[in-house]
């Protein structure tokens, strides 16, 4: 049911909210908290609708400062009442995954912990490591997050020794398999040698491992090999053995062996400071550690317990229910322990547990996860600070009025003014924001094969980044934007957004940067925006209109982050160009056939992957490629064979 929204938050029309809390029933539910523009902020479940509402604004300041924020926005509540706690609780996870509201994202994606995902969504499903998750394709399958990522590694190897899979992400070559085939490591997808129903089966088993369910599979697999032999189909039969063999020197592998191999569980716990807290989740399957998954939270968004039982509930529903174990261990008592075992046990279809372990060997596996999760914590800690000294002392070193939290960096790349690029990296934090990564295609004119000009290069770029922001009418600008015109430009450009830059790093020397501080003055945006460059050579860090370079070491932290950022420019320049060039050598042959434009150049290269395929390839095996008929199909293949087109 959703009530009638306006613009001022509710917490500032004590009337008004309490009418809405009035009309709010006291059953079991799921309530939707929307801000002024109708977006979803909070998304909670309770067994009494009214009174956990109402706990929220009854005293704000009490709330945790994520919390309060969040209240402060609320301009509107929605619920949606269910016949019980589980069906709230179910119904809470499936639109949290759907609407991904700002405040129910209590884990934190720092990219630091990988993957593994199954792409469920393909005809042939790729397997393969990956440090971002996507949530796009409901089908795909990710596994994880494994804090060990050596060990991932190693098993995914072994797996791919094991099982017969695709081992390229594209074919070798276009009408043969690659060795892989012949040896047997892959049972040739790339010629679709093998059907789609015959390999999934095949990743289906290889998906049992990453459940931690090899001795499920080992089982299942001994009833196949037994099958065959008594068919006498040895063969069959003896690669299923090696199978089962590969299979138990992979749980060989583990590193933790635990007793009571009946029972399937999960142990968690965490270690925390005052602003974050690091959970470990171990997986023991068969008396064996299969998996170790690594979380990170905000510390003051609840008590341990609650977030305990938060990384649960986002875990457990994205998992398969075949995954959920029979008995879950925690390290502090859950808030509503019950009613989370009630919702994984109608999920798994089994009764699922959740014990607080108090002694004997159950307590001493979670003082082991809790160790873990210290040591992971204490990293945390130290790479933290490593980040916070290093802002600070670039903070001192310009002279900045706060610290740094977004930092770009700029760099040029090209091979004597061909196919030249530019990248913008950023950091926040002192640590890379890939998601704000750009690359810019270099336009200027003058910028041609043989002629180079990185001065009028940087200068392109940083037109282009920031002419939205330039003060051509600073009144139309804030006006546009329906707010109030501040006396502090900065302060109010910061505020209207969001990937406003607190410094910008040029990669080179004087030079460069001259053609920068013109371009920002030209745009009006000199004042506002802090800009250096730092040289190559001897790590010298220059400032507008110095003429000597800033005394530094090249080894205190400010210039150690500022040398990080240009590297990282600089890889990203760099592999652009070397993508660009590559794409640009493909097309330049093709470019020599009449009638064969830039469209149908892709097209062709796309087909036959490479111009060696398409030389070896009939008119007609041409002609099938759209939008190539079989006149100019004849004239691609002549262009390859002149000696044997007819004078």
């Amino acid at each position: 049911m959703a009530l009638s929204s306006k613009a001022t938050p509710l917490i500032k029309d004590p009337e008004r909210l309490e009418s809405r809390l009035r009309e709010i029933p006291t059953e079991p539910g799921v309530y939707l908290m929307r801000d002024a523009d109708d977006h979803i902020l909070y998304i909670g479940k309770s067994k009494k609708l009214r009174s956990r509402v109402r706990s929220y604004f009854r005293d704000p300041q009490s709330l945790n400062p994520r919390m309060e924020l969040m209240v402060r926005q609320v301009a509107d509540i929605e619920f949606i009442v269910t016949d019980t706690e589980s069906e709230a609780l179910a119904l809470e996870a499936n639109l949290v995954k759907q609407h991904q509201p700002h405040f129910n994202v209590l884990l934190k994606d720092d990219k630091k912990y990988p993957y593994l995902c199954i792409t469920w969504s393909e005809a042939y499903p790729r397997i393969f490591i990956t440090r971002r998750r996507q949530l796009g394709r409901e089908k795909d399958r990710y596994y994880g997050p494994y804090v060990d990522v050596g060990l991932l590694r190693r098993t995914l190897h072994l797996v791919k020794r094991i099982f017969p899979l695709r081992q390229r992400p594209q074919p070798l070559f276009k009408d043969r398999p690659c060795l892989n085939y012949d040896i047997g490591r892959c049972p040739g997808v790339c010629q679709q040698l093998v059907t789609s129903e015959d390999y999934r089966k095949t990743v289906q088993k290889v998906a049992m491992v990453f459940q931690g369910r090899t001795r499920e599979l080992e089982e299942i697999l001994t009833g196949q090999m037994e099958q065959a032999a008594e068919a006498l189909l040895f063969e069959q039969a003896a690669r299923i053995r090696d199978q089962i063999i590969g299979l138990k020197s992979l749980a060989a592998d583990q590193k933790v062996s635990l007793p009571d191999d009946t029972v399937s569980r999960d142990a968690i716990a965490l270690a925390a400071d005052d602003q974050h807290a690091c959970i470990q989740l171990f997986q023991i399957r068969a008396g064996r550690l299969v998996g170790r998954l690594g979380f990170v939270a905000d510390a003051q968004s609840g008590t341990p317990g609650a977030i305990l039982q938060r990384v649960l509930e986002e875990h457990y529903p994205l998992v398969d229910p075949v995954e959920i174990p029979a008995e879950i261990l925690v390290q502090h008592d859950l808030p509503e322990s019950d009613l989370l075992a009630d919702f994984l046990s109608q999920t798994k279809g089994r009764k699922v547990t959740i014990l607080t372990p108090q002694r004997q060997v159950k307590a001493d596996l979670i003082e082991m996860v809790e160790r873990n999760a210290g040591y992971e914590l204490a990293r945390n800690q130290k790479f933290a600070d490593r980040n916070a000294q290093a802002m600070l002392d670039l903070a001192t070193l310009l002279d900045l009025p706060d610290l740094p939290h977004r930092i770009e960096g700029y760099d040029i790349s090209h091979i004597q003014g061909s196919d030249a690029v530019a990248s913008q990296v950023v950091f926040v934090d002192g640590l890379p924001a890939k998601q704000h990564y750009r690359h810019y295609k270099i336009k200027t004119p003058t910028v041609t094969s043989g002629h180079s000009d990185d001065f009028a290069s940087m200068a392109e770029v940083i037109q282009r980044r920031f002419r939205k922001y330039a003060k051509a009418d600073e009144e139309n600008w804030t006006a546009g934007h329906g707010k109030a015109r501040s006396s502090d430009p900065i302060t109010a450009r910061a505020a209207l957004n969001a990937d406003w830059p607190d410094l910008i790093m040029i990669d080179g020397g004087k030079g460069q940067l001259s053609a920068v501080v013109n371009a920002l003055r030209q745009m009006n945006l000199l004042e506002e925006v802090k800009v250096v460059s730092l040289a190559k050579r001897r790590e010298e860090i220059f400032l507008p209109g110095a003429s000597f370079p800033l005394q530094s070491d090249p080894e205190q932290p400010g210039v150690q982050l500022l040398r990080r950022l240009r590297d990282e420019a600089h890889r990203f320049a760099v592999s652009f160009h070397r993508q660009q060039r590559t794409d640009r050598m493909r097309r330049s042959r093709l470019a020599e056939i009449p009638g064969l434009g830039h469209h149908r150049q892709k097209v062709l290269l796309g087909h036959f992957r490479s111009i060696d395929y398409l030389r070896e390839a009939s008119p007609q095996q041409i002609a099938e490629v759209p939008g190539i008929g079989p006149r100019l199909a004849q004239q691609i293949y002549d262009y390859f064979h002149p000696a044997q087109t007819s004078d």
